[in-house]
């Protein structure tokens, strides 16, 4: 269960590939900068070749829903600098750990700066989307995620989360929601599955 908070992708259609060229990594910062609230279906892709899915919930900075799909039976929910992992099939209470040792954070800060001294260690384009790859400077142990944007108008389409074990992880998600109310309560550590949006 520790991997699925290590990934989450966001895949929409991507435009055509003569129109695309590699993004600046102080546009991709604003872009994540201004990303205050989203929620999308995923297919995550497991290290060990598995699939699952889910819908996230995202309200930077700092805290994220990944809800899973039966039989999963399970959340991870990410607030007040905390992962917690509830894990619907296990008698074992939930589990929980700093948001600041897992490569998520990077994107959830209060303040995305890609331009900061040795924070992205590859950025590259591969004919279609930019890759941008990024850790913690001063942790690299802690792992790193793998970044895809779309141009025109940017768009975050998949990130992978390469752990500090050196397992991957991928998730892709469907139409993203932006801008859209989201209840507390679906970030309260240790609320339970089923949370709605706010009305």
């Amino acid at each position: 269960m520790k991997r699925i908070l290590f990934a989450c992708a966001l895949s929409l259609a991507a435009p055509a590939a003569w129109a695309a060229e590699k993004l600046p990594l102080s546009e991709i910062s604003t872009y994540l900068n201004g990303l205050r609230t989203a929620k999308s279906p995923f297919t995550q892709i497991n290290d060990d070749g598995s699939l699952s899915t889910g819908t996230l919930f995202l309200h930077r900075p700092g805290r994220a829903r990944f809800e899973y799909d039966p039989p999963d039976e399970a959340a991870v929910v990410v607030g007040a600098g905390t992962v917690v992992i509830h894990d619907g099939k296990s008698n074992q209470p939930p589990e929980s750990y700093p948001l600041r040792r897992t490569p998520l954070s990077i994107i959830l800060a209060k303040r995305v700066d890609l331009d900061r001294a040795n924070m992205v260690v590859a950025h590259g384009f591969d004919g279609t989307a930019t890759v941008v790859t990024a850790q913690d400077p001063e942790h690299p142990d802690y792992g790193r995620i793998e970044l895809m944007f779309t141009g025109d108008p940017v768009e975050l389409r998949k990130w992978v989360i390469h752990d500090g074990g050196g397992g991957r992880t991928t998730v892709i998600l469907g139409a993203l929601e932006t801008g859209i109310p989201l209840s507390g309560s679906l970030f309260t550590p240790y609320s339970g599955s089923g949370s709605t949006l706010d009305r």
